[in-house]
Parts: C-alpha cells; sequence; structure tokens
C-alpha cells in the first residue's frame, strides 16, 4: 500500500450508471488491474467484492453502496459502487454528497437510460466532475457513436471523445487511443489480458480516427487558451498539452471526456484508469468544504489540510452486532483511534474506537486518516447518516444530505411469536441505516406501515428484516403515499369560545386558505432559499398579514403550529395535506381566557373546517416509465400503458427494438414486472422513477388503504 500519500495523488470517485449497464463488472475490472484482485469477479457467479451481500448476490443486482481502495501508479482510489436501480436512490444521493469525482457507465445497446439521466442530474447538483465510460460495444446492437449523440441531447453535456472503438458488435476489435493516436492491441492468447502493445491504428478506421480526434481537440481547446493558439498556429499538439486542458475542463464542468470499451472482456478499462487519475479531481482541487459554526451562526470553510481542525460528514450507517460502522468522508485535519470528537448536529462527545480502510466487505485497520480519505469508523453511539463530526474546540455543521420522500407503502404483521420491542429495536436501525425507509403506526388502524422508494425497496427491507434481524413479518398489500390539497380559496372566522367553568377558552381568528399552483411552489421555494431558509418538502406555509394587534404576537406561532399540525393527516382522509398557504387576516383575543394553546386549537379547528367548505383534490403519485422491448410489442405495450390510466410521451423504434416514455400512477405499477415478462415472453425490460403527483378522482384512488 502508498504510505504518506500526498492529498493530491488521492481520487475520491464514485461509479454511477442505470442498472445492468455493468458498473459492478467495471469495479471487478479496475481493482483486478489495479493489483487488489488476483482474479476478477463475476456478476453472473455471484463473486464479485462489491456486491457481497448474499441477496445481491441472488439477485445480481447492486443494492448498496460499497466502499473499495484500488492503488494505479502513485494514485490512490476510493471507489464507491452505487446501486443503478432507482429504488435505491439514497445510496446514490449520498455517495454524491461525500465524493469529488464520478465514472457515469453507459451500456453502448440501451444508450442513456432513465436512470442514466437522474444520476448524472444528481451528480450536476452536487457539481461532482465526470468521466463518461461507454461500456458493451462487443454486444450484438451497440452504437457507441449514437450513444454520444444521446449524451448530448439528454444530458446537455459537451462530450470530449477521448477513445474510439475499432469496431463493434461482433465486429470489435480493440479501442483507439484518441490522444496517442495509438491503436491498443490486446493479446489473445493471454489468460490474465495483462499484456498489450500499442501499434499503428488500422487502415480500415483511420479515416474515422482522424475524425474524432479534431472534434476531441475542438473540445479540449474550449477549456484552454494555450491549446487554441497552437491549434490555430498549425503547431504539433504533444500529447500532455491534451492531457492538461481536458483537466481543466473535466475540473470546470465545461466537458466530460469519454472513453468506450467492454469491462467484461478486460477492453478500455485501464484507459479508464488512467483517466480517473489524470483527469478527475483530489480533494485539493475541489473547494474547501463549508459550514455553520453551531453557537454563533456564522459561515466558516474547512481545507483539506492535515494542520486545520478535524471535520467530517458521516454518510452511511451500517448496523452491526459488535458495533455499528459508520462510513466517514473527512473533510479536514486528521482522526485517530482513541480520539474523541464532538457530533455538531446532537452535541454529544463520540469516542472513536477503530478506524478502517475499506475493501468491500473486508477492513483494514489503520493508525491515522486524513483529509480527503474515505473510512469506516467504529464507536459512534449517536451519529446518524447526514451528521457532521468535528474537533471538540473547533465546532462546524456541514450541510446536511436530503433525500426523497418515500412513495409506496406496505403493512407490517409480526408473526405471532415475534417480541414487539425486538421488532421495533430492528426498525429503528433499518430506517436510521436507510434514510428512505420509514416506519410507523397508524393511530386509527394500530398498522405497522412501513415506507420506501418501490416494490423492490420494501420486498429488500422486508428480506433484511427477517435475515439481520430474525423478526419474522407477514406483507400486507402495497399502498400508494397519497396526498391531498384544498380544491379551492376559502376565507372564513373561527370562533374557539368555551366555557366551563373557571377559567375558560377563546380564540378568534379569521383565516384564507388556497390551495398553491405548481409555478407558485416554485416561486415560494425559491424565495426561502434566498432568504436563506429550507423550502417546505409539502409546499406548506403561512402568512402572518395581522395589523395592530388584534392577534397578540405571542399567539400566532401557535396559530401556524395549529395549521401545520392539521396538515399531517387531513381532517376527512388521513394522509397529508401539500400546496397550501394560509394567511391569519383579522382576529381576537381575551385579556384572561385566551392562550397559547387555544389559539392552536382554534387553527386546527379552522382548517379541518376549511377541508369541508374548500373540498379536496386528491393526489397520487406519478412515475416516469420506460419500457424496452423488442419491436413487436410495441402495440401490446401502448394498450398496456393506456389500461392503467398512463399517458405516454413518446415511443421510438430502431433496429428491431421499441422504446415506450409514459406517465403511469404508481397505483397501477404493482405487479407490473410480472406481467410484462409475461406478454413478452421474457424480452422486455423497464425503470421508473417519481416525477410528480397529480390529481386522481376518489373512486379511482385506493382511499380505504390511504387513510
Amino acid at each position: 500500500m502508498l504510505e504518506n500519500i500526498r492529498n493530491e495523488d488521492i481520487r475520491n470517485i464514485g461509479i454511477i450508471a442505470h442498472v445492468d449497464a455493468g458498473k459492478t463488472t467495471t469495479t471487478e475490472r479496475i481493482l483486478y488491474f489495479g493489483g487488489s484482485k488476483h482474479k476478477a469477479g463475476d456478476v453472473d457467479e455471484g463473486n464479485t467484492t462489491t456486491d457481497f451481500d448474499p441477496l445481491e448476490k441472488a439477485k445480481g443486482i447492486t443494492i448498496n453502496s460499497a466502499a473499495v481502495t484500488v492503488e494505479w501508479d502513485d494514485t490512490r482510489i476510493t471507489l464507491i459502487d452505487t446501486p443503478g436501480h432507482v429504488d435505491f436512490t439514497a445510496e446514490v444521493e449520498r455517495s454524491l454528497r461525500v465524493l469529488d469525482g464520478a465514472v457515469g457507465v453507459f451500456c453502448a445497446v440501451g444508450g442513456v437510460e432513465v436512470q442514466s439521466e437522474t444520476v448524472w442530474h444528481q451528480a450536476n447538483r452536487h457539481g461532482v466532475p465526470r468521466i463518461a465510460f461507454v461500456n458493451k460495444l462487443d454486444r450484438m446492437g451497440a452504437d457507441y457513436f449514437d450513444c454520444i449523440e444521446q449524451m448530448k441531447s439528454k444530458l446537455s453535456m459537451v462530450p470530449a471523445v477521448c477513445s474510439i472503438p475499432a469496431g463493434q458488435s461482433s465486429n470489435f476489435e480493440g479501442v483507439i487511443d484518441l490522444i496517442r493516436m495509438k491503436f491498443w492491441l490486446q493479446d489473445a492468447n493471454d489468460p490474465t489480458h495483462m499484456n498489450y502493445t500499442w501499434t499503428d491504428i488500422p487502415p480500415a478506421h483511420m479515416e474515422l480516427a482522424k475524425k474524432w480526434r479534431e472534434q476531441l481537440l475542438d473540445a479540449a481547446s474550449h477549456a484552454c487558451d494555450e491549446l487554441l493558439e497552437a491549434i490555430l498556429e498549425g503547431k504539433q499538439i504533444p500529447e500532455e498539452m491534451i492531457r492538461k486542458s481536458l483537466r481543466i475542463g473535466t475540473l470546470s464542468g465545461k466537458l466530460t471526456p469519454v472513453y468506450c470499451g467492454s469491462s467484461k472482456e478486460y477492453h478500455g478499462v485501464r484507459l479508464l484508469l488512467d483517466a480517473v487519475r489524470d483527469f478527475l479531481p483530489s480533494p485539493k482541487d475541489r473547494p474547501p468544504v463549508r459550514g455553520i459554526i453551531p453557537k454563533v451562526k456564522e459561515q466558516a470553510e474547512r481545507k483539506p489540510e492535515e494542520g486545520e481542525p478535524f471535520s467530517g460528514l458521516a454518510f452511511k450507517t451500517v448496523s452491526e452486532k459488535h458495533g455499528d460502522l459508520i462510513y466517514v468522508r473527512i473533510y479536514s485535519g486528521e482522526l485517530h483511534p482513541g480520539d474523541t470528537i464532538q457530533n455538531t448536529v446532537t452535541k454529544k462527545s463520540e469516542r472513536i474506537s477503530h478506524i478502517y480502510r475499506l475493501f468491500g466487505d473486508r477492513r483494514d485497520r489503520l493508525e491515522v486518516a486524513g483529509p480527503g480519505e474515505i473510512v469506516g469508523v467504529v464507536g459512534l453511539k449517536n451519529t446518524a447518516t447526514g451528521h457532521t463530526l468535528a474537533a471538540q474546540d473547533k465546532p462546524i455543521i456541514l450541510e446536511e444530505i436530503r433525500f426523497p420522500e418515500p412513495v409506496i407503502a406496505q403493512a407490517l404483521t409480526p408473526a405471532k411469536n415475534v417480541d414487539e420491542t425486538k421488532l421495533a429495536e430492528a426498525l429503528g436501525k433499518m430506517v436510521r441505516d436507510d434514510p428512505t425507509l420509514r416506519a410507523r403506526t397508524d393511530p386509527e388502524t394500530s398498522q405497522l406501515i412501513l415506507s420506501g422508494m418501490g416494490e423492490l425497496h420494501l420486498e429488500v427491507a422486508v428480506h433484511k428484516l427477517q435475515r439481520d434481524h430474525g423478526v419474522a413479518v407477514e406483507v400486507g398489500k402495497p399502498m400508494v403515499a397519497y396526498r391531498q390539497t384544498l380544491a379551492k380559496k376559502v376565507e372564513f372566522e373561527t370562533r374557539y369560545i368555551k366555557q366551563s367553568g373557571g377559567r375558560g377558552k377563546y380564540a378568534v381568528i379569521y383565516m384564507k386558505y388556497e390551495p398553491l399552483t405548481k409555478e407558485q411552489c416554485q416561486d415560494l421555494a425559491e424565495e426561502c432559499e434566498e432568504e436563506g431558509d429550507k423550502p417546505d418538502p409539502n409546499n406548506i406555509y403561512f402568512v402572518d398579514e395581522i395589523f395592530g394587534g388584534s392577534v397578540p404576537t405571542e399567539y400566532i406561532p401557535s396559530v401556524r403550529q395549529g395549521f401545520r399540525q392539521g396538515c399531517q393527516k387531513g381532517a376527512k382522509y388521513g394522509f397529508p395535506v401539500v400546496d397550501v398557504r394560509a394567511t391569519l387576516l383579522d382576529g381576537k383575543a381575551h385579556d384572561v381566557d385566551s392562550s397559547a394553546d387555544t389559539f392552536k386549537l382554534a387553527a386546527l379547528e379552522s382548517f379541518r373546517d376549511a377541508q369541508a367548505k374548500a373540498g379536496l383534490v386528491i393526489l397520487e403519485p406519478i412515475m416516469t416509465v420506460v419500457v424496452h422491448a423488442p419491436g413487436q410489442y410495441l402495440g401490446d405495450l401502448t394498450r398496456d400503458v393506456s389500461r392503467r390510466r398512463g399517458e405516454i410521451l413518446d415511443t421510438s423504434l430502431d433496429k428491431g427494438r421499441c422504446v415506450l416514455r409514459a406517465y403511469v400512477p404508481l397505483a397501477e405499477l404493482f405487479g407490473y414486472t410480472s406481467e410484462l415478462r409475461n406478454f413478452t415472453s421474457g424480452t422486455a425490460s423497464f425503470s421508473m422513477e417519481p416525477s410528480h403527483y397529480a390529481p386522481v378522482k376518489e373512486e379511482l384512488a385506493d382511499i380505504r388503504q390511504a387513510g
């Protein structure tokens, strides 16, 4: 292992992609070529390093993000292999929050698929520089250049194509490096896949290589004036000048280097590793992390230097029998076993027992970890995902990680012999480890409800509950996470006056309630961010327009509290109320009989009446669904989507395959996987992700299970 490594020689990267693009296989080849493994694992054989969970092996997909470390020349690369399935989007979100760079893997056959777009835009939001790797060029139907066009149109990226394939599909021979203008000739008789030679580009591919070399220089010149001048003056362009320009462009986000290959056949992976080393940022290349000093509420920053006060972000927790393992990204200072630090969110001290460098399910113990490193820590008792860890004498709170809200739920019934305390503890740990899971007991039905991001997400959660925690449960019908809003604007007075001997209750409020449009919600969210506040996730807003003190100032927060409490669970149906603005216009108070509690109760009663007077609009979650299938099934797919109350966005036919994109209500998608498999004889695949909420008629919504 590299000792005393410099900060500028560290790369923290993630592998992000659509499901089945080849992320895990690419990771395996990276580990193999980096010398971390003597034999590369295979997803089909269930022996990969990052998919070590038994359920991942059984399903052949990545469920949990896993960290591994590999060394390439003098560079240490910490790599996180993230899931491609939308149900596990939390794993991608928390990983991108702490990574410095990423590799987006695309399938040369499928192109830029829906989850590829999702994770790419997630990376945009976090400002993470990326490299693109187009995989599976040896597969039938591969089209590298069409994939590049899709990247331009769907991802709005500027591709700097650094390598092209010599042939595609069954004619794939290998990879041409456009920076060197050489062909990578792999020794076909070498079982280790280690032997290769740089040779001249085959004549059949020379014209194509020259064309794409010009486009590479053009893209790179936009990031570097020195290269632009050299091109305009007709000078010979050295390799190092191209690499320097590509690095500048990648770090600034002006361009994305694009590489290609076939990970399964070991082609193109070493060039990808060179690109990670040459173009992706070290912790030193990223801006200093910013946060808030707790007591004074002032902004501060921490630089990635050993001499700075320690700061780090806990971005993942894994419950274990002998002490929880916490994944920590260290931003500044150093961490040692035995150190006592502060969790600045809980304001509690934590003591570090052990620090590990992670390699899948293997751990190497460390005596010190410095800025820029991603490590596993044992010994923390009160730390959860998103919590900041800092030096006790120099506390700082870093920005938290934001996760999407669950869209699907199901009832859990514990088996007869299950200890309810054990079940509660197990669910508590699972919800802490996965922030997109929610567990609650419905106060009316007393049912235990587990919510998540999709059917697969809930299936995996229940499996872990039984396997890891030994808690047997029966699963009820999946339930949709409906929402509701007001049908129209209403304005009225509520008089909450009660006299029952002794001190009475007196509160009068005059309120206006109005449903908000999508545009109004966006405007209000932007206003909140401009003022330094967090936008309300459910778009619930309260406005105080009291003049002259008709409602004393000390009671106004109680009115707000009563309104917001009323939104948590509607009066007629039990799901949350969203997209509503309440305005307190006028009111009256009594010198003796008024109190904060009375005004809160008045607001609760007022909002209940508002729902009855205005009427309700039920909202259901709508999913973006993308189906890939043989062309002959397009008519069947279209009819099936219409039957499910879906709205078809577009369809396309290419090379005998069809792609259908549609909006479909989540309530209509339960069991879709098996039904699609049945009527297409197992030849179709689909993906879905949450899009928006839309009104649904009461008779079509499953009100019984929602309320």
